[in-house]
């Protein structure tokens, strides 16, 4: 594998730029058209070096690798790069919402209005900017989902199909997609018996990409925002980490104590897609990039 797009000294030159834009007059400039507050413009700012940092310590790390399972397959050939435990079914988390936005994508029209509940935001880990009565279209609750992991966008959109279907499809899903030993209880991943195995996860990844790659451009997305009940626009943090690596496609981070950390995703390999997985992680940036030199080294 070629080297990773986004070196060393490139984050570092990143962190310079962010430093340098934070105090800029252009920076002020956009303060002031924007209906954000400097504050929250910080605490963006900070957040990104942070990642920065993260990333930079996890790039330089000699670590094992963590996972309990992990694989990288080549979604070409369906080649086996390398992997552990693949068919070992674990709890999957946030993963979860991968296959409720191809549900959602083929179920609902992204245009369709949906009128926020009281059911629909019940569930723990939600925004701010997703509210009690909000007409919102589906597009924005999917991007929701997959950008921030916002539990209560995945849940809106199954409450608006009616979770007694909703739920039963994302299964049907799996089924047809020869995903054997996965099983779904839930959309957003908070329900530890939702759980599958590396093996069905690249099923899943393969379909995404062959036949809704707007999910991974998505996953993607640094540059979304909405507004809260007072019209001030909130940024809804991309938790999957790796969205400022040019290779990487897309893919979907979670967590929970059960499942600890998991992540499915797919990185550009000497110009081919490869599916990166990884199930019950201590460090899943470690892992990643363990992976990736590893997959150098065997290239």
């Amino acid at each position: 594998m070629k080297k990773l797009n986004l070196t060393k000294c490139k984050i570092i030159f990143l962190l310079f730029f962010l430093l340098f834009f934070l105090f800029s007059p252009f920076f002020s400039k956009n303060i002031k058209a924007s209906n954000t507050t400097l504050l929250q413009q910080i605490e963006i700012i900070r957040w990104e070096i942070q990642l920065l940092q993260s990333l930079i310590l996890n790039f330089q790390s000699q670590q094992q690798i963590t996972a309990q399972s992990y694989a990288a397959i080549n979604l070409f050939d369906n080649s086996i790069i390398l992997e552990k435990n693949s068919g070992q079914a674990y709890p999957i988390a946030s993963i979860t919402k991968l296959m409720t936005a191809v549900i959602a994508f083929e179920n609902i029209s992204i245009n369709q209005k949906i009128i926020l509940t009281e059911e629909m935001l019940r569930p723990w880990g939600h925004s701010p900017a997703l509210f009690l009565g909000l007409n919102i279209s589906a597009e924005n609750l999917i991007k929701a989902s997959l950008i921030q992991s916002t539990n209560d966008s995945a849940e809106s959109l199954a409450y608006f199909t009616g979770k007694e279907k909703f739920i039963p499809f994302m299964n049907q899903k799996a089924k047809e997609l020869g995903m054997t030993s996965t099983v779904f209880y839930d959309a957003h991943g908070l329900n530890p018996q939702n759980r599958s195995t590396v093996q069905d996860l690249t099923k899943l990844l393969n379909h995404i990409y062959k036949n809704h790659p707007q999910i991974l451009t998505i996953t993607k997305d640094n540059d979304f925002w909405l507004p809260n009940q007072t019209g001030r626009l909130l940024k809804f943090r991309n938790m999957n980490n790796f969205y400022h690596f040019s290779d990487f496609v897309g893919g979907k981070i979670g967590y929970l104590p059960e499942a600890r950390q998991t992540f499915a995703s797919i990185f550009n390999v000497n110009k081919e897609p490869v599916a990166v997985i990884i199930l019950y992680s201590n460090n899943p940036q470690a892992d990643i990039f363990s992976i990736l030199k590893k997959i150098k080294v065997q290239q």
